[in-house]
């Protein structure tokens, strides 16, 4: 048995099990090499490492772990798992066989819906985003449009207007705030209300946005809706609470709801954030908090003393 069974390589994923490591608990990480990421060209605000490639960082970070003996990696999925009588979980493994773990930390991220509109999908992660501090320095200078027509959609889009040459808010048909619209148009934001057919691009960059009436749009980048899900179903199957939005619910040392499961990265939030956080070195942080409380929770079970990370909740 494990110490700590990790389920997904991503960026949390790694910090807490470089963390473990190097405390010399016994750790298996599985992944199954599907990071939320992987269509972005770069990894942004990580200090360090900005700019770097989401492939490369996962290089990076497997070459840091192979130097801790204590660390197993293995490439696979998770197919179901279980809590074992008094102590630990067990989980079956693609490919057959099994593994057991006396702590399981989740962090096997989400995953991105795009309901729209026709053309995101070939574009997403290259010209079409959804997190202004991941992509928004890039595009500063070129012409931008936002989609949507929530006070949050409004916010983006006067945000980008502070570095991005032409911002506009295209409303996909639907009405816009009278309120919002001379706000926007105050500070030199356009509006589109036309619904539109799809956007268009060559090699992933976005050239213009087609509406159904009007003339076309030449755009260099959209913000687009994406509605995030959670990548496996494992929380679900082990009982977590979650919140509306599907993000398993974390207090601030990453115990979930479930004794001895812990849950780290974009999958899981406390109550007090009211969105999933998408950045890299924020999964990282996270990870890292995570595996300090599980190695705590470990020592205070071997030699019988209290655990100053308690799993109280509200």
């Amino acid at each position: 048995m494990f110490d700590v069974v990790t389920v997904g390589g991503g960026p949390a994923g790694m910090a807490a099990a470089l963390t473990l490591g190097r405390v010399h608990r016994t750790v298996l990480l599985i992944d199954a090499g599907e990071g939320r990421n992987t269509a972005a060209e770069n990894v942004h605000n990580f200090l360090t490492r900005d700019g770097t490639p989401p492939a490369e960082l996962r290089k990076l970070g497997r070459e840091e772990l192979a130097g801790y003996p204590a660390v197993q990696t293995r490439t696979g999925r998770v197919t179901d798992v279980r809590v074992l009588d008094g102590d630990g979980f067990q989980l079956d493994l693609s490919g057959g066989g099994t593994a057991e773990g006396r702590r399981l930390l989740l962090a096997t991220g989400l995953t991105d819906e795009l309901p729209g509109p026709p053309g995101v999908g070939a574009l997403w992660g290259r010209s079409a985003f959804h997190c202004p501090y991941c992509h928004g320095y890039e595009c500063t200078g070129k012409r931008i449009a936002v989609l949507g027509t929530d006070p949050a959609r409004v916010r983006l889009a006067l945000q980008l207007s502070c570095f991005a040459a032409d911002v506009t808010l295209c409303t996909g048909g639907r009405p816009l705030d009278p309120a919002a619209q001379a706000t926007l148009e105050t500070h030199g934001v356009g509006v589109r209300c036309e619904a539109i057919t799809r956007l268009e691009g060559t090699d992933g960059r976005l050239e213009q946005i087609v509406f159904e009436t009007g003339p076309s749009l030449a755009r260099d980048a959209v913000f687009v809706v994406n509605v995030p899900r959670q990548r496996s179903d494992l929380a679900a199957r082990l009982g977590c609470v979650t919140f509306a939005d599907g993000c398993v619910e974390v207090n601030e040392f990453g115990q979930t709801s479930v004794p001895g499961l812990y849950a780290a990265g974009d999958m899981a939030r406390r109550a007090s954030v009211p969105v999933p956080m998408a950045a890299v070195i924020a999964a990282a942080a996270s990870g890292t908090v995570a595996a300090a409380v599980i190695d705590q929770d470990l020592l205070s079970a071997d030699f019988d003393l209290p655990n100053p990370f308690t799993q109280a909740r509200g």
